[in-house]
């Protein structure tokens, strides 16, 4: 029984894998956070890995604040770049794989067709650079996956779908950049697609490729396009007004554009990516089946 390690497990993704787990019922899940395993401590992490012996690690565990990140530099590398340098150096000589979640935020933007992954990286942030740095910790052993992923969204945690509703809900009007264009993930569409690489593998259906890869939604918006729909999906009369990025109070630059190219997961791994608009609406059922709260927390939008 493949045993699978789930670092930053009380995040969006990591929630989401949590409830993808239950369809795998031949699988051994340890799910942690910074509680039970703070990737940034070096000892910490390699006592951890080498008590539980995982043949598999996911992880999670990120600094995401993007725009805080630029006055923390040093948190914000801890997490996303030496703690994956952590991971790989505790798993240094073994068999076990390690699927890495990074960011969009590693590409500069400035493409016209979607990213594939052999694109060069420019990150724009203090953000961007720490998850380049976690690639470049990940790609160092020898099974390992890097999975490049934009605009996530769950009903867990804070996040634009989630803010969008409960600012809508209290408001006439929101103010959102049209400006930067990608496509949204939901995290369980994200969870499932990772749970069917790691069955499909452990199963010998699969064969592991590793290396980088890119998985979104199918699809292209920009955030106001993401806002509208939302809005007009839940049925609030909010008035959603196209903005330029520059107008709204953001610190770390985004990439203009970060529409990712998933032929590659797809081919290798057999995939179907649902469609950004599909996931929402199934995102916002179950947010308003779990009575999930919307009024979440993030005060800008892109």
């Amino acid at each position: 029984m493949p045993r699978i390690l789930i670092t930053g497990a009380n995040g969006q993704l990591g929630n989401e894998l949590r409830a993808a787990s239950g369809n795998h019922a031949g699988h051994d899940f340890v799910f942690t956070d910074v509680e039970a395993l703070d990737i940034g401590n070096e000892r910490e992490t390699d006592l951890f890995i080498n008590r539980t012996r995982p043949d598999w690690i996911v992880n999670c565990a990120a600094y995401n604040l993007v725009d805080q990140a630029e006055s923390e530099p040093d948190a914000a590398a801890l997490i996303n770049s030496t703690g994956v340098g952590n991971l790989r150096a505790a798993i240094s000589g073994s068999q076990c794989r390690l699927i890495h979640v990074s960011s969009d935020y590693v590409l500069d933007g400035r493409a016209n067709i979607p990213y594939r992954e052999d694109a060069a990286t420019n990150p724009l942030s203090v953000y961007g650079r720490s998850k380049l740095g976690g690639e470049t910790h990940a790609l160092l052993h020898h099974a390992s996956m890097v999975i490049r992923t934009s605009w996530l969204h769950s009903p867990f945690r804070k996040n634009f779908v989630k803010t969008i509703l409960g600012k809508a809900g209290d408001n006439r009007s929101l103010q959102v950049v049209f400006d930067q264009t990608g496509t949204p993930t939901y995290a369980a569409d994200l969870a499932d697609a990772i749970m069917g690489i790691i069955s499909g593998v452990s199963g010998g259906r699969l064969a592991f490729v590793g290396g980088i890869y890119n998985y979104s939604n199918e699809g292209v918006c920009s955030w106001y396009d993401l806002a509208v729909e939302i809005v007009r999906e839940a049925g609030l009369s909010c008035h959603v007004i196209p903005v330029l990025g520059r107008d709204l109070p953001l610190t770390a630059p985004r990439p203009a554009y970060s529409v990712l190219d998933k032929s590659k997961i797809r081919e290798k791994y057999g995939l179907a990516i649902p469609h950004w608009r599909a996931s929402l609406a199934r995102c916002l059922r179950r947010l308003k089946q779990e009575g999930g709260d919307p009024s979440s927390q993030l005060s800008t939008f892109g």
